[in-house]
């Protein structure tokens, strides 16, 4: 998000995760899942709507969204035509495969999820019963109506860090 003196992105309390989705009918598909906090989470909300992102039911809509890649870090995703810029406040490292399906398709899928998707303890449990449980959470959310997608292009820049 830009601060309103226009100085350019804030950092937000922000969960991101990055995944790959094989599919039946081409290349993978790189994913974002993000997960702003409460006092942010309207904000977000309208700057995806603003850009094209809808209620995950049915495919993802293309949009206006631009996840910008600088190395091996997701930098930001970018809203409502540049005018907000949404960063994580710490680093998100982009793995290879990732970065291949990510380039391969030229777009990504971004999933927004409400406050508190992301379970409390998920990353102290076995990798395999994380996937789950969070798979779970997700899925109740997107049931409910409260997770948003769309898929955003991929900036990828090699050269800056």
């Amino acid at each position: 998000m830009s601060d309103e003196a226009g100085t350019g992105p804030q950092r937000a309390p922000m969960v991101w995760a990055l995944a790959i989705r094989e599919t039946a009918d081409g290349p993978p598909l790189a994913e974002v899942i993000v997960e702003v906090g409460a006092a942010l989470h309207g904000e977000l909300v309208e700057n995806l709507v603003d850009s094209g992102f809808t209620l995950a039911a049915g495919d993802p809509p293309d949009t206006t969204g631009v996840l910008e890649v600088r190395g091996p870090l997701l930098a930001r995703l970018v809203l409502v035509g540049g005018r907000q810029v949404w960063e994580p406040a710490s680093p998100v490292e982009v793995s290879p495969g990732w970065e291949s399906a990510a380039e391969e398709r030229g777009r990504a899928v971004v999933l927004v999820v409400p406050p508190g998707t992301w379970p409390p303890g998920l990353m102290s449990l076995e990798p395999r019963e994380r996937i789950d449980v969070f798979t779970r959470s997700l899925e109740e959310a997107r049931v409910a109506g409260r997770v948003l997608h769309g898929t955003a292009a991929v900036d990828l820049d090699e050269a800056e860090a």
